[in-house]
């Protein structure tokens, strides 16, 4: 059973207040190039933690997080103990370092914390290689391998961070590459074009290890080709390898159905992929292909029945997460225009008539964009901050969706800048008229609902 709500927090809390001491790029804009000096330095300092395991690395701009989850849970039912390294968190820091089915015993996350903090806190100033400082996500990189190194765990599934080439995690010599889609996202980071952020997300291809890219254009697969080649790493792209995926939205499940080609070199499937998901967006279909072929390839004797359990078991938070059923109620993470209309077009499927947006996004997402995703599918659309974390522009989203809607009358435009009332105000609506509602554009928009909903008792003496 997971059990990310009973975690008694005394040590990962303790830890948290220790990290709010460094720089956090996920709440500031980094100026300048991101390098792999200081990570380098720091695990060389900690012993290589990362060499203690297995890993797994997962890039990519959408679908890494449940790839991963995915990944995770078809090693765990074959019996194989397998950390998990996610962001963002929502709602407990542990959501980022832990297992598929919760979070690792307290004793285990305060030796890791035992064995970190002194090493950082005694590194004197200006002696790390080009005069940079540890950051926030660097540390919590480093304090996620050395938990899994304290764990005892054979394998782990880690996700970048940002990009991939000089992302904090990039410094592992992992067993198995997997890149996922790719859309523009941190541009003023990655690159103003799809290719220049699939050649900064290639850079986690390693010299002979074997890569698998989900499906891309034309152009952006080219990057990925030519990388490989670059590496001498076997790629396996899904557009070869699958031969069919189908998914169907029944009883709350998305029901798939996935069969492969017998490529060169490539994974071996007995029968096809079937297999119920708790992770229901349409793309899930596959991201669910791109996990299960990873796995047959790294473990040829995984049966079929034990990948198609771990798909089933497969769940994160703020993925298309139905809160309610009646009326509906969806909270999902999608940030970028093509990950957003999947969710609405989803979303729509699920529920006729009227229905409701609540929309937040961070500074740098292409929000005008995804005001176009949006338009013409809501009656209602509410506009707010997505939280204190990010750095956002409501003005400038304000503009997009005004010119996307337009003035026709038909859909109900609405800025809200203070997102708790905006949040308090939506869902009481919702209720109150027993109408759908969609919360999407950002993650931390997501944890704040989330930390509305679990306040919400406490807060009514209910």
């Amino acid at each position: 059973m997971d059990n990310w709500a009973m975690v008694p927090k005394r040590q990962t809390e303790l830890f948290c207040e220790w990290l709010d001491g460094f720089l956090d790029y996920e709440r500031i804009r980094k100026t300048g190039e991101f390098s792999l000096e200081t990570m380098r330095y720091l695990v060389e300092r900690l012993k290589r933690p990362e060499r203690s395991f297995e890993a797994i690395h997962v890039a990519g701009s959408k679908g890494k997080g449940s790839v991963s989850v995915m990944l995770s849970r078809i090693l765990e039912t074959t019996g194989i103990p397998c950390g998990l390294y996610l962001s963002p968190h929502l709602t407990d820091f542990t959501e980022r370092v832990g297992t598929a089915r919760g979070p690792f015993t307290q004793e285990i996350y305060g030796a890791a914390c035992d064995r970190l903090v002194p090493l950082v806190d005694s590194i004197i100033p200006g002696s790390i290689p080009g005069g940079l400082e540890p950051s926030w996500f660097e540390l919590v990189t480093l304090f996620a391998f050395v938990t899994f190194r304290e764990a005892g765990v054979p394998w782990a599934i880690v996700e970048t961070g940002l990009g991939g080439r000089l992302d904090a995690t990039n410094v592992l010599s992992p067993r198995a590459s997997v890149i996922t889609h790719i859309e523009l996202e941190h541009t003023e980071y990655l690159g103003s074009t799809v290719e220049l952020i699939a050649r900064e997300k290639a850079g986690i291809i390693k010299k002979g290890v074997p890569v698998f890219v989900g499906r891309q254009r034309p152009s952006v697969r080219s990057v990925f080709e030519e990388a490989a080649i670059r590496a001498g790493s076997p790629a396996f792209f899904m557009d070869d390898a699958i031969e069919r995926e189908d998914g169907v939205l029944a009883g709350g499940k998305l029901h798939v159905d996935i069969s492969f080609r017998n490529l060169p070199g490539g994974a071996v499937f007995a029968r096809p992929i079937r297999a119920c998901l708790s992770l229901i967006n349409s793309v899930q279909v596959h991201n669910a292909a791109i996990a299960a072929y990873t796995a047959k390839f790294l473990f040829p004797s995984l049966g079929e029945d034990s990948i198609e359990e771990g798909l089933s078991r497969a769940w994160l938070p703020g993925r298309f997460e139905v809160v309610s059923s009646d009326p509906l109620f969806v909270l999902d993470g999608a940030h970028t225009p093509e990950s957003v209309m999947l969710t609405i077009r989803t979303f729509l499927s699920m529920t006729p008539g009227p229905a409701s947006l609540l929309f937040a996004c961070a500074a740098d997402k292409d929000v005008d964009s995804i005001a176009v995703a949006a338009a013409g599918s809501f009656g209602r659309i509410t506009l707010t901050r997505p939280g204190e974390r990010k750095v956002s522009d409501v003005a400038h989203a304000r503009k997009a969706f005004e010119n996307a809607v337009g003035r026709d009358g038909k859909t109900e435009l609405r800025v809200e800048e203070d997102y708790v009332r905006a949040i308090a105000g939506e869902i009481t609506r919702a209720e109150e008229l027993n109408e759908p509602l969609l919360v999407t554009g950002s993650f931390y928009l997501v944890a704040e609902v989330k930390r509305f909903l679990a306040d919400r008792p406490r807060a009514t003496g209910s």
